[in-house]
């Protein structure tokens, strides 16, 4: 059986692959205009390679493991007419996404960007006043498992958390849980306002001039999901009126972000460039869910692979 790799993984991580696999015929660092594309049963790709195109050649595929949590860029609809067997690799960002997510929300809180602009100047001024997280509200859309290591994070620091997903269903982390629906009439009392939501049709234009404008004036967001939750001239908007307060984004309705976006310059947003779930570990975090998912394939035991897609749902 042919498993075909559209992207690199480092040499002990193959030789391990083939070790735990012997039966299997392992296709490393291949292109989408490779011939193996025609054969192999199982295509390994982080989701922006995979298309129609390949899909025609694919006569063999069965199963595509997405080496990515986002699926927005891949022909989904046509998968699910061919019945190809998806999975991804939910979860493995949680920590490194939280982490910068924390870093982030305590560098605004505690005047950190004053700190460094002052010792630039050589200045001695300690008027700058940071203020405590403790206490404070923290409103978090889509409190899967990112989310929900974010808000176990700040749950450590005092913060209550607030849950937002589609049906308002508890998730963990979360000291209450409210709707999609609900979410305009809860933001007036957050502090802070995190969204890690992936791009999906209920989401899509999800936050509009009402729920930035319910926002606090001192209130933080920050967009760590997908850029299309929103027009970006709303947001733009929205912080030019100082509501939100700032804004740390890491995705964008175009990316890379243009250099003239008008974002680059604006005082109060920080601009990250997709780098969030950046990690040393990333793709050994990857493997150790394919792998026990190959072994489940091999052993004719599908039902039993972990984090399995609906395609017509796209996660």
């Amino acid at each position: 059986m042919d498993v075909l790799f559209l992207f690199r993984i480092r040499e002990h991580q193959e030789d391990m692959l083939r070790s735990e696999f012997p039966e299997v015929n392992f296709l490393f660092d291949r292109k989408t205009d490779d011939p193996a594309v025609e054969t192999s049963e199982v295509i390994v790709t982080y989701g922006t390679d995979v298309d129609e195109n390949v899909l025609v050649r694919a006569k063999n595929l069965k199963w595509i493991m997405v080496a990515s949590a986002g699926m927005e860029q891949m022909p989904l609809g046509r998968i699910a007419e061919m019945g190809i067997r998806v999975t991804n690799v939910r979860g493995i960002h949680k920590t490194p996404m939280a982490e910068t997510m924390l870093a982030h929300i305590l560098s605004y809180r505690k005047k950190l960007k004053d700190v460094y602009e002052q010792q630039e100047r050589s200045e001695w001024n300690q008027k700058i006043r940071g203020t405590e997280l403790l206490g404070s509200k923290a409103m978090i859309l889509g409190p899967g498992a990112i989310g929900g290591e974010v808000g176990r994070l700040l749950q450590a620091f005092g913060v209550r958390t607030y849950g937002c997903n589609r049906s308002g269903r508890q998730a963990e982390y979360m000291d209450e849980m409210v709707s999609f629906g609900g979410l305009a009439e809860a933001l007036p009392e957050m502090d802070t306002v995190i969204s890690v939501l992936p791009s999906t049709s209920e989401t899509k234009g999800l936050l509009s001039r009402e729920h930035f404008g319910a926002m606090k004036e001192s209130a933080l967001f920050l967009n760590f999901g997908r850029g299309d939750l929103y027009e970006e001239k709303v947001l733009i908007e929205a912080l030019e009126s100082g509501r939100p307060a700032a804004a740390v984004l890491d995705v964008f309705e175009t990316e890379p972000l243009p250099a003239d976006s008008p974002l680059w310059n604006m005082e109060n947003v920080t601009v990250s460039p997709h780098i969030s779930s950046h990690s040393g570990k990333y793709v050994e975090r990857a493997l150790e869910i394919f792998m026990p998912n190959l072994r489940a394939y091999l052993e004719g035991q599908a039902d039993k692979m972990q984090n399995r897609v609906d395609p017509e749902r796209g996660y």
